[in-house]
């Protein structure tokens, strides 16, 4: 279709936007223009392509998705609330579902997804993405991409670059607008058709963005949501015209194996029972083949990052969304490798209800105690005999690097003791699991680390069963934080005196002074803990640096560089780690 074609009828609504540099993710400059065609005439319909390739994507793999089940009507998609809370329990960023470990399109020419809903209860989202988004702690990075959403007869078009935002947690499409169709059962479809990106309804070609980079990958990525209610999608096919290539693929990690020569294979030969271990994102585990490499080949354990915490698993009280870590345990037991379950009682990453039961009468501690007690036998009975370890409790202790409890919802509702029963009803769910009590702060010696012992051991004493301690090891400023190896040992000292286990939970380190003094850094910590029986894991806080992301104090999302592998290519830190281990 030529652009003369796309010159408006009438009343066009036209947006020029110079669009920012991608995220790491091969996106570059492109400018959009958005023509909305509010009197379209025959001369709007783009011809139809050559038939070529079709692919039925109700019959495609949506196992994992949270909110759509399949069935013999197609796809029934109902509302999952999921959001990303900030730290201080405020905001909550949409965080809406992608199909992430079943089927993904591989489109390198042009291709056209479509699909008709029935059914619509209030709105519908198809939403046709570049890669999946990168979800950091607080907040989600939106990648280039098209979402068409109907409600009632109003189709919201809104197109991403996949540009860095000015607030991380409030990412602002290029494209915007709306446009009146007959109704939410008009089919729908995304077209890349050369240079450009047709939206059209019913066969009329409603939208037409120069395509830049926004589908650059030649891969697309499909999710399917709705804010408020629910929908069928009776009708979803991508098709190719004749010559043009388009395939199926599944998650990059389903083609990986272990390296006989990666990290944890030499940590084996020393310690059988180590484990060498990262904490993992399913977006990048399928979507990246390096990352999917590296994390296969390197790691025998797998840390849940984000999908076991409270506001993913449970958005709204008493609905489960397992979907996703469902996704990563079937991975990590496909690899044998390891599972850490991360985590049961934390002051953050809470969704609004949890954060807000009642506590303000006997009768309200009890309802929410039975409310919060639930929630830990329904997620540890669901995992039950799948994870090897747990931490039942997170970071109890206040953000100031002090010694008191964090008077959270679990305190306000239990106590001060509330580990007890936290511990308690984990053991009673699944009394094999390895229960630890995760802090920061408590690297070495000093008041904090004697603290977190004696919750343990206090936890003990009252009835629970907490096997041992994570140490996060985060080291963001090597001046302050810095860990020396005579503190290390010192430190797995005073644990195995506790008759406790420790485990190295969350070690990343900054390279502000350099690479090699980052890798030195890195190197003592595995080696200390490699030399200590009472440490029977190590752990880096994530994989690649491309997936490293934090806000910086005026909300902007800033890439770290922090760890093993960056960009696919291993780090003089990954060096520093084998040395480590051949030694």
């Amino acid at each position: 279709m030529s652009p003369d074609a796309l010159e408006p009828v009438a009343g066009p609504i036209a947006r020029w936007r110079g669009l920012g540099r991608g995220l790491g993710l091969g996106l570059g400059l492109v400018t959009v223009v958005l023509l909305v065609l509010t009197g379209c005439t025959s001369s709007t319909h783009s011809p139809p392509p050559e038939q070529g390739t079709v692919v039925d994507l109700l019959q495609q793999d949506w196992r994992h998705v949270p909110g759509v089940v399949a069935d013999d009507d197609g796809l029934r998609v109902s509302t999952t609330a999921r959001s990303i809370v900030r730290q201080d329990g405020s905001g909550g960023q949409p965080d809406p579902p992608v199909d992430l470990a079943g089927t993904h399109l591989v489109a390198p020419d042009d291709v056209t997804v479509s699909a008709s809903f029935a059914d619509v209860t209030a709105d519908a989202t198809l939403a046709v993405y570049d890669a999946p988004p990168v979800i950091a702690d607080e907040f989600r990075l939106e990648p280039a991409g098209v979402h068409l959403t109907v409600r009632g007869d109003d189709l919201g078009i809104t197109v991403f670059d996949g540009s860095a935002p000015e607030d991380a947690t409030d990412p602002r499409p290029v494209v915007d607008e709306h446009v009146t169709t007959s109704g939410p059962e008009a089919e729908l479809s995304v077209r890349r058709a050369g240079d450009l990106l047709e939206v059209t309804r019913d066969g009329e070609t409603v939208a037409s963005v120069p395509l830049g980079d926004v589908f650059g990958s030649g891969e697309l990525w499909l999710g399917l949501s709705s804010d408020e209610g629910s929908f069928t999608v009776d009708s979803f096919t991508a098709a190719a015209p004749a010559g043009a290539d388009l395939s199926t693929a599944g998650p990059a990690a389903e083609g990986e194996g272990r390296s006989s020569d990666g990290l944890q294979a030499l940590a084996a030969r020393s310690r059988p029972d180590f484990v060498i271990g990262a904490a993992v994102a399913l977006g990048p585990l399928a979507s990246d083949p390096a990352y999917a490499r590296e994390f296969v080949g390197d790691f025998g354990g797998l840390t849940v990052e984000n999908t076991m915490k409270p506001q993913a698993i449970s958005p709204r009280q008493g609905e489960y969304l397992f979907d996703e870590a469902d996704a990563l345990l079937d991975l990590a037991e496909s690899q044998g490798i390891a599972v850490h379950g991360h985590t049961i009682a934390f002051s953050e990453a809470m969704p609004r209800w949890m954060q807000q039961l009642p506590v303000d009468t006997e009768a309200d501690r009890r309802a929410s105690a039975d409310v919060l007690l639930d929630y830990v036998t329904t997620v540890v009975s669901h995992f039950r005999g799948r994870l090897d370890s747990l931490d039942v409790v997170n970071e109890p202790f206040d953000v100031d690097q002090g010694t008191e409890l964090q008077q959270n919802v679990w305190y306000r509702v239990f106590g001060p003791t509330y580990p007890v029963v936290v511990s308690q009803a984990v053991h009673d769910a699944d009394p094999d699991v390895r229960q630890f009590v995760n802090e920061n702060g408590a690297d070495v010696p000093g008041p904090r680390q004697d603290a977190l012992l004696q919750l343990a051991l206090d936890t003990n004493a009252g009835g629970g069963h907490v096997d041992g301690v994570g140490l996060q090891a985060h080291v963001y400023d090597l001046d302050t934080d810095a860990l020396s190896a005579d503190d290390l040992a010192e430190t797995f000292d005073a644990v195995e005196d506790a008759g406790l286990l420790v485990r190295i939970s969350e070690n990343d380190v900054t390279d502000d002074e350099g690479q090699d003094a980052q890798a030195e850094q890195y190197a003592t910590v595995l080696a200390a803990c490699l030399r200590s029986e009472t440490c029977v894991s190590y752990t880096t806080w994530g994989v690649d640096d491309r997936y490293d992301w934090f806000a910086d104090d005026d909300g902007r999302p800033q890439q770290g560089h922090d760890l093993l592998f960056d960009d696919g290519r291993p780090t003089p830190a990954y060096d520093a780690m084998r040395r480590a281990l051949d030694g």
